[in-house]
């Protein structure tokens, strides 16, 4: 009789635990997925639901970002159990649906990736039959997207009077390597990449500075990841004779001044010193006439 009871009690329990297991909604995602520039994208994603629960309109949901300010990237319609799910006339027709919905299966397909699609993507299922039922994994799915390097441009500033400098600015996933050099030698840079957050537009960008770089030198610059690498060449002209002869110019009327100052100096005191010469003198000979007339 004990074990009986005991028996019924343990199916009591059981069913109570599988009734809980029934009422919730899950949905399933892949953690992270990884892509090359240009080429699609699948971010997968699934949910369960009550069995006995009624659901023949539902709207399918893909966001990017998980705060107030995240972009709604995906949305589309299913209403009175229909097999289609429709989606807005302004649409973005790199998103759509990969799943059947009907099927449990909310897979996201983006086409011709770039580097700004990087980020967290967050599906979800909106019953409008049901006041606030909206059913999100609250983790998401982590696309990274990445790209060999590319110099986006390579440039020159600053004025032989105020010294020259190379920049090269660079963007590509992993963030690349850079590297100078001149005809025959690796030159030293200055490669300060600022840590930016995962969601900020720059990233994946990167700008190295390659200072006192001389007229008539040629400077290449390297950038480098895992995926390839990309190479650009600055030749700088030499100065013509003209300019250096302004430069040489310019040089000697500094010079001119200043010697010239100097001589007047010399001048001004030769000249005090004559003056105390001759008032030396003057005493002296009035000394004498003195004695004399004495």
């Amino acid at each position: 009789m004990d074990i009986l009871r005991l028996t019924i009690m343990l199916l009591l329990i059981s069913f109570s635990a599988l009734s809980a297991y029934d009422d919730t909604w899950t949905i399933q995602v892949s953690p992270e997925v990884r892509t090359i520039e240009g080429y699609p994208a699948v971010l997968p994603c699934s949910f369960t639901h009550p069995t006995h629960t009624l659901h023949s309109s539902m709207n399918v949901v893909w966001r990017l970002g998980h705060t107030r300010t995240s972009t709604v990237l995906f949305r589309c319609s299913s209403l009175n159990g229909s097999q289609q799910c429709e989606t807005g006339p302004d649409q973005d027709q790199r998103y759509r649906l990969e799943g059947n919905h009907r099927e449990h299966d909310l897979t996201l397909r983006i086409s011709s990736t770039s580097l700004q699609d990087n980020g967290r993507y967050y599906c979800s299922v909106e019953l409008p039959d049901q006041p606030h039922a909206n059913y999100e994994n609250k983790m998401g799915t982590r696309l990274r997207v990445e790209a060999p390097p590319r110099i986006l441009s390579l440039s020159i500033a600053g004025s032989v009077d105020t010294k020259l400098k190379a920049l090269c600015h660079v963007q590509g996933s992993p963030l690349p390597d850079i590297q100078w050099t001149g005809l025959d030698e690796v030159l030293d840079s200055d490669n300060e990449v600022v840590p930016l957050p995962q969601e900020a537009p720059d990233r994946h960008r990167t700008t190295s500075h390659l200072l006192d770089i001389q007229p008539g030198g040629q400077y290449t610059c390297t950038a480098s990841n895992p995926l390839g690498n990309d190479q650009a060449t600055v030749y700088i002209l030499p100065l013509s004779p003209e300019k250096s002869k302004n430069n040489s110019s310019r040089d000697d009327a500094q010079t001119v001044p200043l010697l010239l100052g100097i001589t007047l100096v010399v001048k001004f005191l030769l000249f005090l010193g004559g003056l105390g010469g001759l008032f030396i003198k003057c005493h002296i000979e009035s000394k004498s006439l003195s004695q004399t007339s004495k």
